[in-house]
């Protein structure tokens, strides 16, 4: 390719087609006409001249141009409040409701392990003496010791922070995680299951299970299910992988694997009402009764969001997934 023979000879429709992009007003038929033509034509001379005569300033100005062109004649859509307001009381509902055959029988198993595991600790103590010395462990089960004072440890907003930091970042591997055929889920689940275990038989030896109970309570019941639906969600796009169903393997993983981050933005809303529990509800000098009552009112709060909201959510067809303009196109496929 001669370059100077080809911008001489194509110049002109650039920079009418710059032209009529810096026009202010509404483009007349003729004119959107010729913009849609001349940013085609634009594209093909882009790419002709990246394929045969590269050249650094003339393939970044009609770079630009054709970006420009395309913003134009395709539009842009911008979120808007509105978005955010969909997506709190329709998407994020209905992408939980969806995934409950996932995380409410990982609830329960999980319930049922951490019930276990903790009688064990608390009745055998050749497993506490594995742990740590019987000091170490009085010391961590005393009235003002460790498990008390974890939750006061730090201003309530800084630990209110800390926490809720930690959370989102264990829902967010929950979530990542199970594009790998879901195991790696698995082992998260299971070393929370392990860390809450651990303090229940601790506490349960010495006799104070009530005070555990009712510190762990109150910001848990929220927290956990935070947790069993991250989780839950991750092992149900470990499964897509292996069974997509109807669609393609690709495309049922881009769908559920968009409804899954769009999940993470909405658990992450959640886990920051169960921080805020944690860092101001839990350490208070409220009675246990009535920081258990606000632990309780907060689980029942979501799950009615989820059950009854993210119900109706999906009967009408709302997934999760983003909107269907926003998609990309898919390729039919046989069945």
């Amino acid at each position: 390719m001669d370059l100077d023979v080809f911008v001489a000879a194509h110049r002109p429709e650039w920079d009418r087609l710059d032209t009529l992009l810096r026009l202010r007003r509404r483009l007349t038929g003729e004119e959107a006409d010729e913009l849609v033509t001349l940013y085609r034509r634009t594209a093909t001379h882009l790419s002709q001249l990246q394929s045969s005569a590269p050249d650094p300033a003339l393939t970044s100005r009609l770079t630009t141009l054709v970006a420009r062109a395309r913003s134009t004649v395709v539009g842009t859509r911008r979120a808007t409040w509105r978005d955010a307001v969909t997506f709190f009381t329709a998407g994020f509902p209905a992408a939980c409701y969806r995934a409950r055959h996932w995380w409410v029988p990982t609830a329960l198993l999980f319930t049922v392990l951490v019930a276990c595991l903790g009688w064990w600790i608390a009745e055998s103590p050749e497993v506490r003496a594995a742990m740590a010395a019987p000091e170490d462990l009085r010391e961590m089960t005393r009235p003002g010791g460790a498990y008390e004072t974890y939750y006061s440890s730090s201003p309530a907003a800084a630990f209110s922070a800390q926490v809720w930091t930690n959370n989102a970042q264990v829902a967010a591997m929950s979530l990542a995680f199970g594009a790998f055929l879901g195991l790696p889920v698995l082992w998260v689940l299971l070393q929370n299951a392990l860390n809450v275990a651990v303090g229940v038989g601790l506490m349960a030896s010495a006799g104070r299970l009530d005070v555990f109970l009712g510190l762990i309570l109150p910001h848990g019941l929220l927290e956990l299910t935070a947790v069993f639906v991250a989780g839950g969600t991750g092992l149900r796009l470990g499964w897509t992988v292996i069974d997509p169903g109807p669609r393609t393997r690709l495309s049922a993983l881009a769908e559920e694997g968009r409804a899954a981050l769009g999940m993470a933005i909405g658990l992450a809303a959640v886990l920051l009402l169960s921080g805020a529990i944690e860092g101001f509800v839990t350490p208070s000098g409220l009675p246990t009764w009535a920081r258990i009552a606000i632990g309780v009112a907060a689980e029942l709060a979501f799950l009615a969001y989820v059950f009854i909201l993210g119900r109706r959510a999906a009967q009408a067809g709302e997934t999760g997934d983003v909107a269907a303009g926003d998609r990309p196109a898919e390729t039919p496929v046989a069945a």
